[in-house]
């Protein structure tokens, strides 16, 4: 019954894989709510490009009247966590509220701690420093109302499936502070399966704008971050499932995906 649920996945790998210098994101509307989110708790998994799988995730959302809380929280094999609240509201458009992002353990070269705070207009970067120290850099740039720091699939879900581009802005930590453009562009529809029926989901691709000089030089030398896919099941209830890419800067890519559980045999009964 519960095979498709709501995820907002955080693209991690768009909120550090970006270059030292770019433009700034031009002023865009927020994206209008086509679908309200409701309270749920999904179960998700991380597969790495084996096929193995790296670590368990659970999203879960509340909701309070046009106020949404959701947390996404990926606990790994290896004792890393990637873990990311998002409070936005969702009265006609979609407006980021306050997005607090972390990255820590093995898995992640440069551990990280992001928050984004709409209603103060400050951005707080904690981070590791080359000597091993920990460094603290506050700034309050120009945040721009379609800000879409871990709302992008939830972005994705409101878009008409075969809509012109959509391009929204996002902060990113380099680890200074800059505000990129996310673009946002369907491919149409792609089969896939549930037990062992078929279904189609709508494949989305989300590349970062650089953006005047930056984004002519980043192809030529090799620094363009890559582009990450989504698929989204469209419909009266559109929603997540599948998304592929790196999850932190130069890394492998993952693949994220809804949980298949698994239940232990049963005892068998003694003759």
């Amino acid at each position: 019954m519960k095979a498709y649920l709501t995820y907002c996945p955080r693209l991690w790998s768009l909120v550090l894989l970006m270059l030292c210098a770019w433009l700034p994101a031009a002023h865009a509307d927020p994206v209008p709510v086509r679908y309200t989110r409701g309270t749920l708790h999904g179960l998700l998994q991380m597969r790495s490009e084996d096929g193995s799988i790296v670590a368990a995730g659970d999203m879960v959302q509340v909701v309070h009247g046009s106020r949404v809380t959701t947390r996404l929280t990926f606990h790994f094999k290896d004792g890393s966590i990637d873990d990311e609240t998002t409070i936005y509201s969702q009265r006609g458009h979609f407006r980021l509220i306050s997005d607090h992002h972390i990255q820590k353990g093995p898995t992640f070269p440069h551990p990280i701690d992001f928050m984004v705070d709409c209603q103060t207009g400050k951005v707080t970067v904690h981070s590791t420093g080359k000597d091993g120290k920990d460094e603290v850099k506050t700034s309050s740039p120009k945040l721009q109302p379609d800000l879409s720091n871990g709302l992008v699939s939830t972005i994705i879900e409101n878009l008409a499936p075969n809509g012109d581009e959509t391009k929204v802005s996002m902060a990113a930590a380099t680890p200074d502070v800059r505000l990129v453009t996310l673009s946002i562009m369907s491919h149409g529809e792609e089969p896939f399966s549930v037990a062992g029926a078929p279904r189609k989901a709508i494949r989305y691709e989300i590349k970062i704008d650089l953006g005047g000089v930056a984004g002519v030089i980043a192809p030529l030398i090799g620094k363009q971050p890559p582009s990450i896919q989504v698929w989204i099941v469209g419909g009266q209830a559109p929603t997540f499932i599948r998304e592929e890419g790196p999850i932190y800067p130069e890394g492998p890519v993952y693949t994220i995906e809804l949980a298949n559980a698994t239940w232990p045999e049963p005892p068998h009964p003694s003759k």
